[in-house]
Order: structure tokens, then sequence, then C-alpha cells
């Protein structure tokens, strides 16, 4: 079975308020991309990966007015996929959802959120993840009130052979200080918002646990928007929010070998995103996206890919392919061909 997890920019752009394709010349929000053209691209590389399921991080808004469910199957329908069903969970304000879309001939799949709901007042407790998490997270004595602006996707998952598991796509809070101006804003901006994407690593790391302890089969994947020595604020909290999803290697931890591989060689040059610089007219390249699997499942044959333009040899051989993964998004899928049945 192929599981992925694909960071679309701007996908929303990509429908109208019935979940019909926008397949014009208009600008897609992408730079320099019309929706035309990154729609065909997003339909080269769903059809190449061909994935039993795909968690769609950034995917179309769900709103009163459109929903994403039928923005992301009518873009299977349009381009014949076989992960052709979607589920979403809850709905944010972002007009980025985490929703899934997969194969319902190889997998029954369901919304299956955990924890209590809390309500403003929040718990310590890893609270359903639409809810409020209360946390001291620099030692003054005072809690923070932590939300999720992008509440995981919890699921349940069994395939058509009867084994179960659980997913949890996640899209973590970036650490770039959006609308800071000058260094001192700049800085607490990123010292701020990193304080607030260790929070939420904890809290899933927290409900992760929870699974490992019940033996529990568990995939958690998405955009982390963090990974080892990615910036100079990372040793003021000592760990990196990947790090702590993971958890200790020593104990119960999650395993993706791209992760790994970072932490013990930082200068490593591993990467699923691609971002333009314009200031310094040069791309920046991060390692930001994962699947991260339990023991159990390590030991089923686990094989992870990157399907990067330029670092994958398979990729970088088909043209076509090639420039559709630079025209889709500014992030590139990452598989896991893993045996589940």
């Amino acid at each position: 079975m192929r599981i992925a997890t694909y960071n679309v920019e701007w996908f929303n752009n990509l429908f109208d308020d019935d979940g019909n394709l926008l397949d014009d010349d208009h600008w897609s929000g992408r730079q320099d991309v019309r929706r035309g053209e990154q729609l065909a691209a997003l339909g080269i590389v769903f059809t190449a990966i061909d994935a039993d399921a795909v968690m769609v991080i950034e995917a179309p808004d769900e709103n009163h007015k459109r929903t994403t469910v039928s923005a992301l199957e009518s873009f299977a329908r349009a381009f014949d996929l076989r992960c052709r069903k979607a589920v979403v969970g809850f709905s944010n304000h972002t007009q980025q959802e985490i929703a899934l879309l997969y194969d319902p001939d190889r997998l029954t799949v369901w919304h299956d959120p955990l924890g209590e709901p809390t309500g403003k007042k929040g718990s310590t407790e890893a609270p359903r993840f639409d809810g409020v998490f209360r946390i001291d997270l620099d030692i003054d004595a005072t809690e923070d009130l932590v939300s999720f602006s992008k509440p995981p996707l919890e699921l349940g998952m069994r395939t058509a052979d009867g084994f179960e598991f659980r997913m949890i796509g996640a899209h973590l809070k970036s650490k770039a200080p959006h609308g800071a101006r000058g260094r001192d804003a700049i800085m607490r901006a990123a010292i701020t918002n990193r304080r607030k994407q260790l929070a939420q690593a904890i809290w899933l790391r927290r409900r992760i646990e929870t699974h490992l302890a019940a033996g529990e089969p568990l995939i958690m994947l998405g955009d982390l928007n963090d990974g080892p020595g990615l910036d100079e604020y990372e040793d003021l909290f000592g760990r990196s929010s990947v790090e702590i999803v993971m958890g200790d290697p020593d104990g119960p931890c999650l395993y993706d070998p791209h992760a790994r591989q970072a932490l013990r060689h930082p200068w490593a040059q591993i990467s699923t995103a691609r971002f333009y610089i314009a200031p310094e007219k040069r791309y920046l390249q991060a390692l930001l996206d994962y699947i991260m699997v339990s023991p159990d499942l390590r030991a089923r044959n686990p094989q992870w890919r990157i399907w990067h333009p330029f670092d994958d040899a398979g990729c970088f051989r088909v043209p076509e392919l090639c420039h559709a993964l630079q025209t889709a998004s500014d992030h590139f899928p990452v598989t896991l061909d893993i045996d589940l049945d």
C-alpha cells in the first residue's frame, strides 16, 4: 500500500464555491503560474504517485459556502484518480484544511478525534485538537493557552483485508515572522512563533504516546514546518518540533528515515520543499514534510521516497514529471510503501 503526504500551495484557489475546477488562464496564487497550468501539473503529480491515500496539506477551504470534500472529489474525477474519496476533520479559518484523499476499494476511513472538548478554559491533558491546551513553556509560572490554527486530522483506517490502524495528519504553525519589520521585531516574532509551534508539537506527541501505549499501529504525517537545525532559535529551546513529535529514540518513538538522517548529519541536503527568496535571487530548500510510523509498522517493510524533481533520479529522468513537480507546489510529495495487507 502507498501512503503519501503532499502540501499543495494555494490549492483552494483552483476551485469555485461549488467545487468545480477553475481550469483557466487566471493567476493561481503561485508565482508566475496560472490556474490551468497548476491543475494540469497536479494531475500529472497525483497520477504519477498513484497512492492509495494522500494526506493533502493546505487542502481547499471548508466554510458555509464551499466544502473541501466536493472540491477534492471533483479534482479526483477530473484526473481519474484511484484515491477518489475525501474526508476532512475540524475546519479552520485559514483556507488551508487538512484532508485525506483515498481509494475506497482499498481503505475504509473515518474521522475519529480523541480527547475531551475544552471550550476556552483549556486543559493540560492533551485535549481534543479543536480545543485549547494549557502549558507553561517559559517556566514563568503562567500557563499559556495554545490552540491549533489547523487542527490535526485524526482518522481510523481499515484495509480491505481488515487490518486497522490510526492516522494523524498535521500542519504545525509556521515559525516565519510574517509581517514583522526590523531586526528586533523579527526576532520577537520568530521566538513567539517557535514557542507556539513547540507547544503544538508537545500536544501532538502526547496524543501519539496514547496510541503507542495502547499498541495501536500509527502513521503520523504532514508538514511540521520544522526540522533539525533549520534556524538559530532552536538552541533556545533545546529540541526541534520534529524531535518532540518523534520522541526519544531510546523509548517508544516514531520513525522517519529522513528526519533521523538529518538529526545525525545536519549538513545532509535532504529537502521536501523549495522556496524562492526574491531579495537574494536564489532558492531555499528545507526538510519540512514527514511520514512517521510506529515501531510495529516499521517492521512491515516500509520504503520512503521524496518526489523531488532534482534529487530523485526517477523524477529527474522524466522531464514532464520534473516540470510538473515544480509547477504544482512549493512542496514535493513524500510517499511510504508499506505492507498493510
